[in-house]
């Protein structure tokens, strides 16, 4: 059945950012698809909400409350996700994020900043969980952002490092080839808190959606779908690609109206 492509039956998974969101979604997602969840992010109580959902999939999920902008700290979930559960099949590297700010207002250590948040804490957790991904044949699915390809005013830190994830993706896809497969989901304008302005403003929503192809902003499960499918034996010939799952975008369908220099 190609149905059976899609599970991910007794795995275990290292969700980040996971307390709400795509990274909340994502988790529930995985556990209905079979997997034992690492689930972590700052808040405690967030993450023991979606344990409770993950439960109720009949998964279990294992509570991490730590502040991932640090490097050492998403690599520490690695071995815990082996201590837990015994072995580690997937990382989702979801955590991530950086404020728009207008190029002249962004400095060097914001960027750096940024850098450290979107890919050294990738790069951190996906090397650390390397060797028990060889070993099970597992996988890694980065989320990036359409602003890593397309050019809008006030997302220079954020964009960058979003292009520099998705080549990064790339680049630990040559790297873990054959055994360990990694890809990514350039993310679009997806219903979570970071776009809350926009959904509880019926006017600025309804500019968004007109400049988006297919009409609509999107829902985390549209991205924890395509998490599942990349994990899963049904994504299992792609590696090294950057899936573009954002309602079609060629464009920005957010201008943040910053002001030609005078």
């Amino acid at each position: 059945m190609i149905l059976d492509r899609f599970k991910l039956t007794d795995q275990v998974a290292v969700v980040t950012g996971a307390g709400r969101g795509i990274g909340a979604a994502t988790a529930v997602a995985l556990a209905e698809a079979g997997t034992d969840v690492v689930i972590a992010s700052r808040t405690e109580a967030q993450l023991d909400e979606v344990a409770s959902r993950v439960a109720a999939a009949g998964r279990r999920a294992h509570v991490v409350a730590v502040d991932l902008s640090s490097p050492e700290a998403a690599a520490a979930l690695a071995s815990t996700a082996v201590a837990e559960f015994g072995r580690l099949d997937l990382v989702v590297n979801n955590v991530g994020g950086t404020y728009p700010r207008p190029l002249l207002e962004t400095t060097a250590e914001f960027l750096e900043e940024a850098f450290r948040f979107n890919v050294a804490t990738a790069h951190a957790l996906t090397a650390a969980a390397a060797p028990s991904l060889v070993a099970s044949g597992g996988s890694v699915v980065n989320i990036s952002s359409v602003m890593g390809r397309l050019s809008g005013r006030g997302f220079a830190a954020y964009g960058t490092a979003k292009a520099a994830l998705a080549h990064y993706t790339r680049l630990a896809a040559a790297d873990l080839a054959p055994r360990v497969r990694v890809n990514a989901i350039s993310v679009g304008s997806v219903a979570t808190s970071a776009l809350e302005i926009v959904v509880g403003n019926p006017e600025l929503k309804a500019k968004m959606e007109a400049a988006t192809p297919l009409g609509k902003i999107g829902e985390a499960e549209d991205i924890a779908a395509t998490v599942v499918f990349l994990a899963s034996r049904a994504g299992g010939y792609l590696t090294g690609k950057i899936l573009e799952v954002d309602g079609g975008l060629q464009s920005p369908n957010l201008e943040l109206g910053l002001p030609d220099l005078s």
